[in-house]
């Protein structure tokens, strides 16, 4: 134990020092601990039991353009947190005013494609040598190249998971890509338009021509739902040079949107990217080339991409769950004993360091000048609550809460931690280290060392800390968003909404081991 506190004296001295010159710029040496860091240093490890509770976020969480980055679709219950399902809703634009689809125009079909994250590293591929490529039958290769999409929940329901999806017509506005929209907003629909039943696969094809191997087609891999061909005819396609398809505004109120779900309440969630969804109209108009008419076929690409309003519905079935029950007796005083924290808008961790132990470790600071080395909050998975099949969680973003705000004040504060604020960017500091998460228990180490040096040398506020599922999101630098823009909040830029992953955590447990601790390392001049 000494030599490891030892090592963690060397490794950790560049960081509070330099955790303390970037947040102080003109640091007090009595608070560097640097005293400690030299021969004769005494270290300690202790353990301190503190407050976790079940935060409750209501099963609701922003879920617009905004916010999904990804998208989800699917359902999954499970026997401790229930049922969670989401489906997809999203405006249609134009691709361009007024089209002109050409002289008796006809529609043959509508497809819509939505492009899931599958595993390129799990690939069946089957070659046909002796294919014939059905326009001008020409000689051809066909490869199709087949790929499991990347899911988490039940992925084989008697030998194999199927979905059957649905399509409807919106028929309420949905109103800007900038609206905040929140995952409870239930939307009015009309007219099933499409269905597709799905097997948790999806292909790749791709067509060469034999005599000189140039590419006749390609087919991205993708979930292709066949679509109603007489409702875009209708739709679209006979309402060519009419108003309502003259501009962008009048259209998205006269083809309102598409709602894309799922019929099951059990299997997985998967993502996609909610930009790269196509809606393809293929259709025949009347060519007439030297005197004569040919039917030429021509694809006109509907935009699905970012301007058009968008979001994920979610909800919630938690009906006699563990889950249910722990959240309805919630208790921020005295902790629970089971924590329960899912992604995608499901409940949350708080954590409180006792008032007492601030007020003990602060009186040791004052009196005998220790000098705080590491400080971390330790978390716990509960053994057999959830099956190891399913992935835990491999980050949590972190706030600060303010459970006695004043008039005007936010219970939540927008920044991040000072630990992140400071040392983000160093590659020498990690927010949350996650360990054994293919073992049960699984555990999380929370770091809080500049902010818990705040607390106990500059008697900042002792706030609650809470845990949601996600991690922060960066830029193409590596650059934390929000960080250069506090006035955007930069707790916002995050992966909460699409991430899926949910696990049971030991809270507060006095008779158990691993109940939920902080562990603080100092050290004192002998």
């Amino acid at each position: 134990m000494t030599r490891t506190i030892q090592e963690l004296f060397k490794i950790t001295a560049t960081l509070v020092i330099g955790s303390l010159i970037l947040v102080n710029c003109e640091p007090d040496a009595d608070q560097l601990g640097s005293q400690f860091f030299q021969d004769g240093a005494k270290g300690t490890e202790a353990s301190y039991p503190i407050i976790a509770y079940n935060n409750n976020n209501n099963d609701s969480i922003r879920t617009d353009a905004a916010r999904l980055q990804n998208a989800t679709l699917g359902a999954f219950t499970e026997p401790q947190f229930g049922l969670q399902k989401s489906a997809y809703v999203t405006q249609v634009r134009l691709s361009g005013i007024a089209p002109d689809f050409g002289t008796n125009a006809k529609l043959d079909s509508a497809v819509l494609v939505i492009k899931p994250q599958f595993a390129a590293d799990s690939v069946t591929t089957v070659t046909n040598e002796d294919y014939i490529y059905p326009i001008g039958a020409v000689p051809a290769k066909k490869v199709v190249s087949t790929f499991p999409v990347i899911k988490y929940g039940d992925t084989k329901i008697n030998g194999k998971t199927i979905f059957n999806f649905k399509v409807h017509e919106v028929t309420e506005f949905l109103g800007a890509n900038s609206d905040k929209v929140r995952s409870t907003r239930e939307v009015t629909t009309g007219t099933q338009i499409g269905a597709k039943t799905f097997d948790g696969k999806v292909h790749f094809v791709k067509i060469t021509k034999d005599s000189d191997n140039s590419v006749l087609t390609e087919q991205a891999a993708a979930i292709r739902i066949p679509l109603d061909s007489a409702f875009f005819e209708n739709k679209i396609i006979s309402k060519d040079k009419s108003p309502e398809l003259a501009d962008a505004a009048s259209f998205i109120r006269y083809f309102k949107g598409l709602k894309v779900s799922v019929d099951e309440n059990d299997g997985y969630i998967f993502n996609f990217d909610p930009n790269s969804v196509e809606l393809n109209l293929y259709y025949k108009n009347d060519v007439v080339t030297n005197g004569v008419t040919t039917r030429e076929q021509v694809v006109y690409l509907m935009n699905m991409g970012s301007p058009n309003a968008h979001f994920n519905q979610i909800t919630y079935d938690r009906t006699g769950t563990p889950a249910a029950a722990a959240l309805a007796t919630s208790n921020q005083i005295t902790g629970d004993a089971k924590i329960f924290t899912q992604g995608m808008g499901g409940p949350g961790v708080g954590l409180r360091i006792p008032a007492a132990d601030v007020a003990n470790i602060r009186s040791l600071f004052n009196t005998n000048k220790i000098g705080i080395v590491s400080a971390k909050i330790r978390l716990y998975t509960d053994v057999g609550s959830l099956s190891d099949k399913y992935a835990k969680p491999t980050s949590f973003v972190v706030r600060q809460r303010n459970l006695t705000p004043e008039a005007g004040e936010p219970e939540y504060l927008g920044n991040f931690l000072t630990d992140m604020s400071a040392l983000a960017g160093t590659g020498i500091y990690n927010l949350v280290k996650a360990y054994d998460l293919e073992k049960n228990p699984a555990y999380y180490d929370i770091g809080i060392t500049q902010t818990f040096k705040d607390i106990i040398e500059k008697e900042a506020a002792n706030y609650d800390l809470i845990l949601n599922v996600g991690t922060y999101t960066s830029d193409a630098s590596g650059n934390l968003q929000g960080a250069f823009f506090p006035n955007l909040g930069p707790q916002n830029f995050n992966t909460r909404t699409y991430t899926p992953h949910r696990a049971v955590l030991i809270g507060t447990d006095p008779s158990n081991a691993n109940s939920a601790k902080l562990i603080l390392t100092y050290g004192q001049k002998q």
